[in-house]
């Protein structure tokens, strides 16, 4: 059966969220995750819904893609069809051809499961990998101890505050609290919390929002910052151990989060936090738009300053 790629309407995100959540297992790959659809939601549903693509065969999804910038596509797959060759050479057409409408001409990045079949079709096409990235996973079967901050939930009431932070923590930003209320509405963050730290002077210091797939299931932190004026002091580790307790609460099975492998020190916050190092993953990139053998060393993402080390989350 043919197998169509296409985009849903604003409607039908929810089954998109849904379906991402039941792909979601301990077991699987760092992939995307609906708390990833969930961060983009603070631009909005429709702009979400515009960067999603879908593939379908005879009307069941088999893969999720979500155009994180231009030449981004974060892509996962259902756990029975990551290794469909049809699938595979499916997505390999649909991203390697502009005028299909995912990824433009030149140099564009792919995303997707350590596992799938499409990684191995465009390295053998000419594509080859990036950067490597460092996905971190902490066990929540036991309690999670006390982050020794204090820790607020952000509601309406407190978002600009937690907005703040975010400015504060990412250069450039443009995080509001319209931003904060625009993503709390969509479906994603009815599993989700957005928290914010305080130091013993009452200072808001950090902030993180977690996602939760549902009881028994990974969730993702997704962004973390600390504020650029409290930097040093622990506050990354602090905030990280809260999310963790966060997801634990919601019923997560573990707690995940990723930063490129090059950030020595941000993988040793998270490792600080009780998170275990996984096997690093690269994305497989395309360089000017042509078949190369080879490329640059890794591509380029926006890292910012948490703690004196770096993550690569944008909270723009």
């Amino acid at each position: 059966m043919t197998i169509v790629c296409g985009k849903p309407r604003v409607d039908e995100l929810g089954d998109v969220v849904d379906i991402l959540r039941d792909w979601q297992d301990d077991g699987a790959p760092m992939q995307l995750h609906p708390g990833d659809l969930g961060w983009f939601w603070r631009s909005g549903a429709e702009a979400t819904a515009d960067a999603v693509r879908t593939w379908r065969r005879d009307e069941r999804v088999l893969a999720v893609g979500l155009l994180d910038g231009a030449e981004l596509l974060r892509v996962t797959l259902a756990p029975d069809a990551r290794h469909d060759p049809d699938l595979a050479q499916q997505i390999h057409d649909d991203v390697t051809d502009p005028r299909r409408g995912v990824l433009p001409e030149g140099s564009v990045s792919i995303e997707a499961p350590g596992d799938a079949l499409i990684r191995d079709v465009l390295l053998a096409r000419g594509w080859y990998g990036g950067e490597p990235w460092t996905s971190l996973r902490r066990d929540l079967t036991e309690p999670v101890e006390d982050s020794g901050l204090r820790i607020e939930v952000v509601t309406p009431g407190n978002a600009h505050r937690f907005a703040a932070v975010l400015r504060a923590a990412f250069d450039g930003s443009t995080f509001t609290d319209a931003r904060w209320r625009a993503m709390t509405a969509g479906s994603p963050y009815t599993d989700a919390r957005s928290l914010l730290a305080y130091d013993d002077k009452g200072n808001a210091v950090a902030s993180v929002t977690v996602w939760s797939a549902g009881r028994g299931r990974p969730g993702l932190l997704e962004p973390m910052g600390v504020h650029r004026a409290h930097r040093h002091l622990g506050h990354g580790r602090a905030i990280t151990i809260a999310a963790a307790a966060a997801l634990r609460e919601l019923g997560s099975s573990s707690a995940l989060v990723g930063t490129p492998s090059s950030n020595v020190g941000a993988v040793a916050t998270y490792e600080s936090a009780g998170f275990r190092r996984r096997p690093d993953v690269r994305d497989v990139c395309r360089d000017g738009g042509q078949d190369v053998s080879s490329g640059p060393a890794g591509q380029e993402v926006l890292t910012e300053a948490v703690d004196g080390v770096t993550v690569g989350l944008d909270a723009r």
